[in-house]
Order: structure tokens, then C-alpha cells, then sequence
């Protein structure tokens, strides 16, 4: 029997999240993760934002920071960012780029993350997790 379900094509996937940092979230993600930024803007209905993008990839983070706000949302622990990296030797600048940066590995809520995946806290406390695996596929 074959699959009953239609899946849609999206051109392209953001995750969005709003800050009260932006600037030690740039600083985070472009100089700590190395990703790179792919758009940005300035006083757009009171906002403030910046995307970064993966090489080859049809998805991107997007970070906004409103005039009026300070603040973000204290995230659950268990809210999560995986990247999945398999070269160990780039996991391993990465974490400890932003380790020299001062962000410090934090115990994973969930231990599966602990096996093989390092977990560091961004600037507004929302838990990055960098895997050493391929990944998962849905092919």
C-alpha cells in the first residue's frame, strides 16, 4: 500500500525568533558559529533583524529585536538548534571558538544530545547543540 499522504514543496524554510541582544546574537552566530549573513534590516516597523543562511541550504535563522522590547522569551531547556556536523575537526573550532568567546558547554536536558553532541547556550539562553553525525534523512 502506498503512501496516502500529499507532502508540499516549500521554496524555502525561516525560523524566526525575536532578541533583546541583537548584536551578541550576530556576534554569536557570524563570528562564533561562522554562518553567514544573507540579509538584513534596519527600522522596518520598528524592527530590527538579520538572517543567516547555510551554504546549499533552502532554509535560514532570522533574528529581529523590536524598539520597544528588551527582552526575548526564557526558552525551555530542551529547545533546541542541531546542527549536525561530521567532520569532528570543525566541531571542534566551532566550540571552541565560541568557548574562547565565553560560552560555556552546558548540560543537555535530554542526555541523547550528550552522545556525541556538544550543547553551548546563546546570548538569550536558547540551547545549540552541535552533533557529531551525518544527520538524519527523510529520503
Amino acid at each position: 500500500m502506498g503512501n496516502r499522504f500529499s507532502y508540499f514543496h516549500a521554496a524555502q524554510i525561516r525560523i524566526a525568533r525575536p532578541t533583546g541582544q541583537l548584536n551578541e546574537i550576530i556576534r554569536f552566530y557570524e563570528e562564533g558559529l561562522g554562518l553567514k549573513r544573507i540579509g538584513e534590516f534596519s527600522q522596518h516597523n520598528g524592527y530590527d533583524g538579520v538572517m543567516f543562511g547555510l551554504p546549499h541550504a533552502d532554509y535560514h535563522l532570522e533574528f529581529t529585536q523590536h524598539e520597544k522590547e528588551s527582552s526575548a522569551p526564557v526558552p525551555h531547556p530542551d529547545s533546541l538548534l542541531v546542527f549536525y556536523v561530521p567532520n569532528v575537526d570543525e566541531l571542534t573550532a566551532i566550540t571552541s571558538r565560541l568557548r574562547h568567546m565565553g560560552y560555556q558547554e552546558v548540560e543537555s536536558e535530554n542526555p541523547y544530545w550528550s552522545h556525541g553532541g556538544v550543547t553551548i547556550e546563546d546570548p538569550d539562553g536558547w540551547r545549540v547543540v552541535f552533533m557529531n553525525t551525518k544527520g538524519i534523512s527523510g529520503k
